[in-house]
This record gives C-alpha cells, structure tokens and sequence, in this order.
C-alpha cells in the first residue's frame, strides 16, 4: 500500500493484479493517548514532544506491516487513533474505538476518551457493516473470583467490527484480555489491603487475574460460537490475549483441538493463523511478540474460522502467510514506542 499525496489523502491499495487479497495485523499501542491528557495518575501524560515521538514511532512501525486493518489495543484517545490512522495513510472515518471517543456526543465517553483503563479498537479501509461491543461476561461464563465475587463484565470489553472486504462479509473481532499480572485487593482510594510480599497471597492474586482472563475468554467462545454455528461467514479473533497459544485460556476461546475427535467442531473452531498458513515453516519457531520476565513469548495472536482452511470444502479464502515485526523488542526499553511485537497475516479470498 502506500499513500497518494495527489488524492487527498486517499488510501491507495497496491492490489494491483485484481487478486481479492488483504493485510490484517494486531499491535499493542502501549498506553497511546492525546498529549497533554492524564490516563493513569501514576503515569506522567505525553507532553506535546512525547506525542508526536510516540505517533512518529507506531507510524514507523505499522507502516512496514501495509495492513488494510489493523486490531489495537492499548488506546485511550480517538482523536490520537485517527491522527495515527491518518498518518498511515487512512481516513478519520476508518478508525473505530468507541470506549475512547472524543466525540462529547458519545454514550460511552462523553467525548473525555477512556476512563480507567485503555480501550481497543479497529482501523480498517474496508466498508463498515456492524459495530457492537461485548460488554457483559456471558451468563454460562461467570465465575466467582477469590475474594471478589462473580466476575460479570469484561474489563476492556472486546470491539466487534463486520467489514465488507470487496463483496465478503466477514467479522472481526479484537480483545484484550486480563494480564497475568497478580490482581491484588485494594481500598476504594487504591490503597492495598493485602501483604504484596507474602507469597501465598502473591499466589492467590495471580488466581484471581487466571479466573478473570478465563472468565473473558470462555465469554467471547460462547460470542464465536454464536456468529459462527451453522453459518459460512468467517471471522478472525486477534488482540494481545495475554498468554501463549497453548495455553488452557487461549484455547478456550478456539477449541482447535476439539477438530481432533469431532470434524463437525470446525463448524465453530477457530485456528492459529501462523500454523495454518501456506508458507508454514521456519518462523514458527522463533517467533515471539512480546518478553515477559526475560522470556520471549506470543501473546499477540490472529485465528481464523474454517473458511479460511483451504482444504475445507467451505474454504472461502486462505491464509497466505503470517509475519511478526519484533526487531524493536531488542531496542532499549526507553527507544520503543510500545512494548509488543505486531503479528500480520496476509488473507486470500477465492475469486
């Protein structure tokens, strides 16, 4: 893709050949928010230089990716999304981030962006079909968390977006689920009510983040699940889902294995873009989008439904290939502009 300066500002395509083709990628924005504005009190805001190096950097490095969508997470300001979709060759329009809208007329926001904790969001070029927010934890996806209680609502709801991309619906849906990081008790002034260094209750905290980001993930399941069943409309789950592919909450939310003892269960399942694409080979094994406690690790992921598995007889399309940009991961932590790799899948739909 590149932007033509002499189309006022018109996103151009580089699909030159008709081929019905598309980028999609997930990037975590690290706290992306409007200079000058508060997100967390304990953070110091972007002042107006801050802004544009952190706006010139995420520009710099989602340029390289060409997507035509992109999944955020991390964002605390519309306005900010849009300058960077704008930078990257976008129109306003095609950024969607309603818990950060800076829109005074939003239901959710009041125009004053999100509150409390970031939101994600979609940028993409395609036609806009359906926007809905999953709000609530599914009834049948409720568990109680040590100390808390039921666990009802999502903590950073996950942004549904249905685009037609040149005559084919197809669903999009970004998270951003619960960090691994211990969730310790604390007063309505924030002031801790737990020993941070008693390890028992270290432990007991990192139950209580394991039962919310499994409480999330079993609640978009029963979501996919819902869309999916009995219907040949794909969809594509990517975020920052805050564990490793293998892992018992990511896989909650696919059931991939399921496919394994019942072939009907790829009706619903979803399926690890990097292992399904067709130029499958060395990279699954260096890949990584992210470093936690000095060890690299993929937590950025990207599944399809099964129409995009091109030896289903329902095979709308395929997964070409996945890419993951992570150099800067290397960089000092004081050079990067967000602290995840990107991970890009490039999409083929079937004539």
């Amino acid at each position: 893709m590149y932007y033509n300066n002499e189309n006022d500002g018109e996103y151009m395509s580089n699909n030159t050949e008709g081929n019905k083709q598309f980028y999609i990628a997930t990037a975590n924005l690290l706290n992306f928010a409007n200079p000058n504005r508060t997100y967390y009190e304990n953070a110091p805001a972007y002042n107006d230089k801050a802004y544009e190096h952190k706006l010139r950097g995420l520009t710099d490095l989602l340029a390289k990716a060409h997507a035509d969508i992109i999944a955020v997470q991390e964002v605390w300001d519309s306005d900010a999304l849009e300058a960077l979709a704008v930078s990257l060759g976008f129109k306003p329009e095609h950024a969607v981030i309603p818990l950060a809208s800076n829109d005074s007329a939003s239901i959710y926001t009041k125009g004053m962006g999100a509150q409390n904790t970031p939101a994600v969001g979609i940028i993409s070029r395609f036609e806009q079909l359906e926007t809905s927010l999953l709000k609530d934890i599914a009834p049948k996806a409720i568990i109680d968390v040590p100390d808390i209680g039921p666990y009802q609502r999502f903590n950073r709801p996950p942004l549904v977006l249905r685009v037609d991309a040149y005559g084919q619906p197809i669903t999009i849906i970004t998270a951003h689920l619960k960090s691994k990081r211990a969730f310790f008790l604390r007063d309505e002034n924030g002031d801790l009510l737990e020993d941070m260094d008693d390890p028992n209750i270290r432990v007991r905290a990192k139950l209580r983040s394991l039962c919310m980001r499994a409480a999330e993930a079993a609640s978009i399941r029963m979501s996919v699940i819902e869309r999916l069943q009995h219907t040949r409309e794909p969809l594509i789950l990517l975020g920052d889902m805050n564990d490793v592919t293998g892992s018992v909450t990511t896989q909650l939310m696919t059931e991939t294995g399921e496919v394994n003892y019942d072939k009907s269960m790829r009706d619903v399942a979803l399926f690890d873009a990097a292992r399904i694409q067709a130029r499958y080979g060395w990279m699954k094994d260096v890949a990584y989008t992210h470093i936690y406690q000095g060890m690299p690790e993929v937590i950025d992921q990207l599944f399809v439904s099964e129409e995009f598995l091109p030896d289903s007889k329902f095979s709308l399309g395929y997964v070409e290939r996945v890419d993951y940009f992570n150099d800067h991961l290397k960089w000092d932590y004081a050079d990067r502009v967000t602290d995840h790799g990107i991970i890009r899948a490039k999409i083929k739909l079937k004539d």
